[in-house]
């Protein structure tokens, strides 16, 4: 069973940054296209940024320029860099594989003004 497993989130004070990784357990992640989203209570699950398997990438407007997504094919991860945070980034933020169509369990961002 192909499982995502996320790690990084934490608490930042507002202008800090945080770098999360998803790491994935099963094959073929080097030809999937990869997502970070994010959601915080009550709201809809957003998405932050995607890179296809030839390294192309998305981002939503309210992050260009401060994130960064990236991926290790090698190690079968995928990378946010996440900087000049701001509270309004707080949020659960969850890994998305399309190639498998599975989600990870969520790491907590929460950035403190």
């Amino acid at each position: 069973q192909v499982q995502l497993v996320e790690s990084g989130g934490g608490l930042v004070q507002a202008g800090g940054s945080l770098r999360l990784s998803c790491a994935a357990s099963g094959s073929f992640f080097r030809i999937s296209v990869m997502g970070w989203y994010r959601q915080g209570p009550g709201k809809q699950r957003e998405l932050v940024a995607t890179i296809t398997a030839g390294g192309r990438t998305n981002y939503a407007d309210s992050v260009k320029g401060r994130f960064t997504i990236s991926r290790d094919n090698a190690k079968n991860t995928v990378y946010l860099q996440m900087n000049s945070l701001k509270p309004e980034d707080t949020d659960v933020y969850y890994c998305y594989a399309d190639v498998w169509r599975v989600w990870g369990q969520g790491t907590q961002v929460t950035v403190s003004s």
